[in-house]
C-alpha cells in the first residue's frame, strides 16, 4: 500500500540519521498518573533540548511499552524527555500538555483519543513554534502536527474483522474500553465493514476496573449465546475476556488489539486467537527522534503523510518469536 510504503521510508530515514550521533545513558522513571510532576529521563549531551510527550495512557501493559520507547530514545540521543499520562482523562491530558509547554519543552508529542479536547492547548504550543506529532490515536485531527506516528484504525480494523469471519465467525461483539475514543470507534467500524456478520460495540467499565470489565463481557456472553467472536481493543481487556469466555462457557473465539506478554501467552495456549500489532515502542521510540531532528537539523518527516507503525499480527505462527521481546518490554 503507498501510505505503508512511504510511511515506513520516512521511518527509516529518522532512525538512519540518528545512528551515528546515538549515545547511551542512565535514565530514570516515575509511574505515570495525571498528576504526577514532570517524569525527565535522558539526559547526555543534547540535555538542554527537552522532549514532551503527553498520552492519555494509564501506565498498563500497552503503555508502559510506549513509555520504554520514548524513554529509550531520549537516553540514544542524550536529551531530556518530560513524559506524562492522563490516564484516559482528555481534560487532565489538555492541562499535562499546557504544563509542559509552560515549562518549556523543545518538541511535543502527544496522543489524541479526544482532539477537540486537547486541540486549544496544542495550539498553544504551535504558536510558540513548538514542533507538534501526534502518535496512536488522531491521525489527521491536531491542526499543526507534523505527522502522525501509528497505525490507520479503521485498515486495522478490517484486518481484524477479516480474519474473524474467515474463522467462521456470524456475530461478534467488538468490547469499547473507552468511550468517546475515537479510535477504536474506528476500529470497531473497520471490522464491521468486512466482518459480513453482525457487529455490536460494547461499552465497559474499562482498563481502571478490569474486574468489573470481566464481569460486564461475561455478563453479555451468557444473556446471549449467539455470539461466537469477541474482539478486545487492549491488551488487559482481553485477558478478562479470556476469563469472561471461560466464565460464562461460551465458545466464541477472541482476538485482540495489541500485546503484552500475557496476550502472548494466551496466543500461545490457544486461549486468543490472534493479537493487531501496532507496535507500540516504535509510537514512543520514533517521535522523540523525529522531533530531536526536526529542533536540531529543520527536518520534517511523514511528507503529510502518517509514519505507519502497523498494523501487524500475532498468532500461533509467529507468538513465541515475539513472546521474548515481550519480556524484554520491547513489544
Amino acid at each position: 500500500m503507498k501510505v505503508t510504503r512511504f510511511g515506513w521510508l520516512a521511518a527509516l530515514s529518522a532512525l538512519l540519521l540518528f545512528a551515528a550521533a546515538c549515545s547511551g545513558t542512565d535514565q530514570g522513571a516515575a509511574e505515570p498518573t495525571a498528576d504526577a510532576a514532570a517524569d525527565d529521563a535522558g539526559g547526555g549531551e543534547n540535555s538542554d533540548i527537552t522532549i514532551g510527550m503527553v498520552t492519555h495512557g494509564d501506565g498498563g501493559g500497552f503503555w508502559s511499552v510506549a513509555k520504554a520507547g520514548a524513554e529509550q530514545a531520549a537516553a540514544d540521543l542524550g536529551v531530556s524527555l518530560n513524559y506524562q499520562e492522563s490516564n484516559n482523562d482528555p481534560q487532565a491530558q489538555a492541562q499535562l500538555i499546557e504544563s509542559a509547554v509552560s515549562a518549556g519543552i523543545d518538541g511535543l508529542a502527544v496522543s489524541a483519543p479526544n482532539p477537540e479536547a486537547i486541540q486549544d492547548a496544542v495550539a498553544a504550543a504551535t504558536s510558540a513554534g513548538i514542533p507538534v506529532i501526534t502518535l496512536n490515536s488522531g491521525l489527521g485531527e491536531i491542526s499543526g502536527a507534523m505527522t502522525h506516528v501509528g497505525q490507520t484504525e479503521d485498515i486495522a480494523g478490517q484486518g481484524a474483522g477479516e480474519r474473524l469471519a474467515a474463522e467462521g465467525a456470524t456475530n461478534l461483539l467488538c468490547v469499547i474500553h473507552e468511550e468517546g475514543n475515537i479510535g477504536l470507534q474506528q476500529r470497531c467500524d473497520g471490522a464491521r465493514e468486512t466482518f459480513g456478520g453482525d457487529v455490536e460495540d460494547f461499552n465497559v467499565s474499562g482498563t481502571g476496573d478490569v474486574a468489573a470489565t470481566l464481569t460486564e463481557i461475561q455478563s453479555k456472553l451468557e444473556s446471549d449465546t449467539s455470539i461466537n467472536a469477541v474482539l478486545a481493543l487492549n491488551p488487559d481487556i482481553a485477558v478478562a475476556a479470556v476469563d469472561a469466555v471461560a466464565g460464562a462457557g461460551s465458545e466464541a473465539v477472541l482476538a485482540t488489539f495489541d500485546l503484552s506478554g500475557d496476550v502472548i501467552q494466551g496466543i500461545i495456549d490457544g486461549d486468543i486467537l490472534f493479537a493487531v500489532d501496532q507496535q507500540q515502542y516504535l509510537q514512543g521510540y520514533l517521535p522523540v527522534v523525529m522531533l530531536y531532528l526536526n529542533v536540531t537539523n529543520a527536518n520534517t518527516v511523514g511528507g503529510g503523510l502518517p509514519v505507519l507503525t502497523g498494523p501487524g499480527f500475532v498468532d500461533a505462527s509467529n507468538a513465541e518469536q515475539v513472546q521474548a521481546l515481550t519480556e524484554a518490554g520491547t513489544r
